[in-house]
């Protein structure tokens, strides 16, 4: 069973589950298993862990005879890019993505710019723990180059991805959450011609994600409201993915992109079979919309792993995620906040509408509640015992009503916390059946964990 892997990589609180000493070991498990010699692309966010971290990956990197590039502070879809673009071996991004700046983490590419599949993951895990603590205690050097010039050649795929039309006549607000984000994203919507304003832009990794960013929009809101913008859009840590919101405070999220840019493409005959990837926790509204447009949505996992692997299947164009995080054959299916943006941008000014008439022609959502129920310790899976508790009492709840209702729980990937998701057609049986899961698992937890 897997401890160290999680839904997007290794991810854990600094000097607690994600150390130095384990940079060290994931470096050279890492570099030992790469077929070719080529260099190691390195990224990360702004976090202040950041830079002891890619110390520790670069100590076994060297130790496994591999060099390494540092490519500074960047978005983690530049690692992909890169990788593919200049013919390297591997890369790492190190980011904890949409978690707060205590968390980081560590995000593994093969020579073809795809996040390792769990096959890998497993053997990785199994040589990591067999190398001895004191093994990196020696005087290994750190030796690399830096090369943050690379980062123009991914600029340059972002401005090409909307062919020859740009963006003059928009007012768009950008909240980079003093992350990823503001390596390039201001630059990028700027050199298309839109009138540009962000927030949150100073690249600070104690604020990372803090009151800002894609789970967080308030201030997005204010200043899409202060400075009367067409639309704006909230990245997360490591700019993978994005929310927008429209001119009067309407949230477009990850659903919401899917629906849309899908009917457009529909429009195209650019979408195969009519199908859309998406996970367990895609709105029943979208679903009942898509199909009724005669579209297909595929459930995954939750984990941009799962869809890529289906999109890679299924030969499908478009997947993604509720919290933003989009996967198109554009850039090879790499997650990208700010190519989703842009994508956005660009359909509502070849429309000529803004983003709240576009938003409009979307899907009416059903109700939806996500709680978080803190767990003791961080759970990658649930045990069968554990998952049979949990499924009579969702079956319990849901035997209370005949109403088109949905719940799911599964433990966060990435946080000590048990997620609980519940959907229905009516916002009082969500609020209910919220507050009775909450309750029921609070007590299953607390006599299964005795906390």
């Amino acid at each position: 069973m897997q401890t160290i892997f999680g839904t997007d990589g290794i991810r854990g609180k600094y000097n607690k589950e994600i150390t130095y000493s384990l940079a060290c070991k994931i470096g050279f498990a890492f570099g030992k298993s790469l077929k070719s010699k080529g260099p190691i692309l390195i990224g990360r966010d702004t976090r202040m862990s950041g830079q002891s971290l890619m110390d520790g990956l670069i100590k076994g990197i060297n130790a496994a005879n591999q060099e390494a590039i540092d490519v500074g502070i960047c978005p983690t879809p530049a690692i992909p890019c890169l990788v593919k673009e200049l013919c390297l071996s591997g890369g790492i991004m190190i980011s904890a993505s949409h978690n707060p700046p205590e968390y980081n983490g560590i995000k593994l590419f093969d020579m073809n710019g795809e996040k390792i599949k769990r096959q890998q993951e497993n053997i990785l895990e199994k040589n990591i723990k067999q190398i001895n603590d004191e093994y990196f205690l020696g005087n290994i050097s750190i030796q690399y180059d830096q090369k943050l010039e690379l980062l123009e050649i991914y600029e340059q795929t972002l401005l090409k991805s909307i062919g020859a039309n740009d963006l003059n006549g928009l007012k768009i607000v950008l909240d980079t959450c003093h992350g990823s984000a503001t390596s390039c994203a201001e630059k990028i919507f700027k050199r298309l011609g839109a009138k540009t304003f962000v927030i949150n832009d100073i690249p600070d990794g104690s604020k990372i994600n803090v009151n800002c960013g894609s789970t967080f929009l308030k201030p997005l809101k204010k200043a899409i409201d202060e400075y009367q913008a067409d639309m704006g859009f909230s990245f997360d840590g490591d700019a993978d993915r994005v929310i927008g919101v429209d001119s009067f405070g309407n949230v477009m999220d990850g659903d919401h992109i899917l629906f849309l840019w899908g009917r457009e493409l529909l429009g195209e005959n650019k979408l195969s079979n009519k199908l859309l990837i998406s996970t367990v926790m895609a709105n029943l509204g979208f679903e009942k919309a898509w199909n009724n447009l005669g579209g297909i949505l595929f459930r995954t996992e939750v984990g941009d792993k799962f869809i890529y692997k289906e999109l890679s299947r299924q030969k499908a164009q478009l997947g993604g995620e509720q919290s933003g995080h989009i996967l198109s054959n554009i850039n090879n299916y790499s997650g990208d906040g700010i190519l989703t943006a842009l994508q956005i941008s660009n359909y509502c000014k070849m429309k000529q509408i803004n983003l709240n008439q576009w938003l409009n022609t979307s899907f009416s959502p059903y109700p939806q509640k996500l709680t978080n129920l803190p767990l003791p310790f961080k759970i990658k899976t649930l045990n069968s015992s554990l998952k049979r508790s949990i499924d009579l009492i969702i079956n319990q709840t849901l035997d209370k009503t005949l109403d088109h209702c949905r719940i799911f729980v599964r433990p966060s990937g990435t946080e000590p916390f048990l997620r609980i998701l519940v959907e229905a057609e009516h916002e009082d049986l969500v609020k209910e059946y919220s507050n009775i899961m909450k309750d029921e698992l609070e007590e299953v937890i607390r006599n299964r964990f005795n906390y």
